[in-house]
């Protein structure tokens, strides 16, 4: 197929270079975790107060249904638009529409007009299919093969750290407001669009993949550009891909369960200023499940392939565990017999059970999600590829968040939401060793081949070199 490199010449590597070396895979990955503290960090810390901060869900709900769905077409598409474009055009047009999203909120407290968050959630989609499409290609290709899952937990926890910090502006700005609260305040959603803006600045800063030498010497890869026509067939190929198609249902699951433990959990069982803190931890034991997996799935066994077995098994094993705990909760209230809503002040020992639960939760879901990526990541080395995969993977994802979503807004009931969650996550387990069985190798060496070998360029690459983002044709 029709992508065109450049004519280079192998080189000796040199010696290595400073850790911190600008085109370096490690300040690129942190770059790009940076970029999404700020923007799907923040998003993540709005959507899991419950309802985006309202009380009345159906607003957000319906929102994020038009997100999901629009994101799981342009998920698929973000990989083919981000070979096109380069990283550069496609993190800040996908970042930019974090902010809209933020501001339609703000909106809906004063008016209480769905329509614009509807359409926001709409935009929000495709930039996020732009954004995650984007990001997946940095996380997964520039890391070494060996050092793959601590390159993912390294954006893992940084990523997280947003949610945390976006955690703590609602529970801050509205520590002394009443339960009878029906939102958070116009500062919580006005200091989200302020970190929204930072990160949508910040992606420009992010170096094409032609520009990135690994310490070996080696680069991410030596495609300067793509074509429309390319990229359509290689997208159409991956739904006959084996590869992909044992993916699916992980892909599916792995974001199906936000609709019941934000709303249904952290929504219905704490208060405001509750949900806020709760979130906080949410979005820490992220970063601790992502640091626990990324070191399982580099450095438990020599055997990469054994590594992912023994990963999916762990990450098995705790999920079961959470999810049997979830049920004995959820059998303590319904849609139609809501508890009293917990307080982390008053309620006592009654709040440390749920607490821990949805603690748990977010365990679970960094390590599920890691656990992926690093699968994923095993499939392949070279940006291009993997840019695709993780393209399909977000926009699998995203359709089953669209359907779950609306699942809520229908009013399934809490205990039907949490069977489902907990099976199909489930079915993802067995297909993945499959995958790791059938796909994976022992020897570093990715069937998809292996970059080349060129020297390594100074700290601060010559801006007079710089293509622009991947968008300028050699001949």
């Amino acid at each position: 197929m029709g992508l065109q490199g450049d004519e280079e010449t192998c080189s000796p590597a040199q010696p290595k270079s400073p850790i911190f070396r600008y085109n370096s895979p490690l300040v690129q990955v942190s770059l790009i975790g940076f970029v999404c503290f700020c923007c799907p960090g923040m998003f993540n810390a709005l959507s899991g107060m419950g309802g985006s901060g309202q009380v009345d869900h159906t607003a957000a709900n319906n929102a994020n249904t038009a997100l999901y769905t629009t994101f799981a077409v342009f998920g698929v598409l973000g990989g083919g638009i981000y070979n096109i474009l380069g990283p550069r055009a496609t993190l800040f047009a996908g970042c930019s529409t974090y902010v809209l999203y933020a501001g339609s909120f703000l909106y809906y407290n004063h008016y209480h007009h769905q329509a614009f968050a509807i359409v926001a959630g709409a935009i929000l989609g495709i930039g996020a299919g732009l954004l995650w499409a984007g990001q997946g290609a940095i996380m997964t290709s520039y890391p070494p093969a060996n050092r793959k899952g601590t390159f993912i937990s390294l954006f893992w926890s940084i990523f997280n750290m947003g949610g945390v910090i976006g955690g703590l502006i609602p529970f801050i700005l509205n520590y002394h407001r009443g339960d009878a609260a029906a939102s958070v305040n116009d500062g919580t959603y006005i200091g989200f669009m302020a970190f929204m803006s930072l990160g949508t600045l910040l992606s420009l800063a992010i170096l094409h993949p032609s520009r990135v030498i690994r310490d070996d010497g080696s680069r991410c890869t030596n495609i300067k550009y793509s074509s429309v026509s390319v990229e359509a067939i290689e997208i159409l190929k991956l739904f006959l891909n084996w590869r992909m198609l044992l993916l699916f249902p992980a892909a599916w699951a792995s974001n199906f369960f936000y609709s019941y433990q934000f709303n249904n959990v952290n929504g219905v069982l704490f208060n405001l200023r509750t949900r806020g803190l709760n979130n906080v931890f949410y979005w820490g034991a992220q970063m601790i499940g992502s640091v626990f997996i990324g070191y399982i799935m580099d450095f438990s066994f020599q055997s990469r392939r054994m590594r992912g077995f023994v990963g999916i098994g762990i990450v098995g094993l705790l999920g079961t565990g959470i999810w049997i705990g979830g049920l004995a909760n959820q059998l303590k209230y319904s849609r139609h017999d809501l508890p009293k809503r917990l307080d982390f002040k008053e309620s006592g020992t009654d709040f440390a059970g749920p607490f821990m639960l949805y603690f748990s939760y977010g365990l679970l879901d960094a390590m599920f999600q890691s656990m992926v990526y690093w699968v994923i990541g095993a499939l392949a080395s070279d940006s291009e590829t993997l840019s695709r995969y993780v393209g399909f993977y977000k926009g699998v994802q995203s359709a089953g968040a669209a359907i779950a979503w609306q699942v809520d807004t229908k009013k399934v009931p809490f205990l039907s939401q949490l069977i489902v969650n907990w099976a199909i996550t489930t079915v993802g387990y067995p297909l993945l060793a499959v995958l790791v069985l059938l796909a994976v190798k022992d020897d570093n060496r990715i069937e998809e081949g292996i970059t080349k070998e060129v020297s390594v360029p100074p700290a601060v690459p010559d801006s007079t070199k710089d293509i622009d983002d991947g968008l300028s044709k050699t001949t």
